[in-house]
């Protein structure tokens, strides 16, 4: 990478409560977020910042990708939350653990707002190199 290339560093997600937002990300990454303002919390995964932002926004138009070591434990959490994605990617259930034809073994779901997350093994990542 050159010193000319962008890093992404944080993305902000559209919620309507940033309390419920900030609860919810809490147990679905089982990580603390980290108030930087009153109503603005940041969980730091990897290099990038995800950050629920209380606004009157719609919710993103695609979903935010995560690479996880432990897709089962996410899955679990995602489950118990009740926000795992209804339809099909590729002709196989979003919302259930999959090998997508790239290789990839993700689920997704959607935060109470609308958002669209997916996690993905990391042991199977599909990064467009070859």
């Amino acid at each position: 990478m050159s010193d000319k290339t962008p890093s992404l560093f944080r993305i902000f997600l559209p919620v309507t409560d940033a309390a419920a937002a900030r609860a919810f990300y809490e147990r679905l990454l089982d990580i603390k977020g980290n108030e930087v303002h009153p109503g603005r919390v940041y969980f730091q995964c990897g290099p990038v910042i995800i950050s629920p932002l209380e606004t009157g926004a719609p919710p993103i138009g695609d979903h935010v990708y995560f690479s996880v070591a432990n897709i089962e434990e996410v899955f679990e959490r995602a489950r118990d939350l009740n926000c795992l994605e209804d339809g099909n990617i590729h002709d196989d259930p979003a919302g259930n653990i999959v090998v997508r034809p790239w290789r990839e073994r993700s689920f997704y779901c959607r935060d109470p707002w609308g958002n669209g997350l997916c996690f993905v093994d990391e042991t199977t990542l599909f990064t467009g190199r070859r």
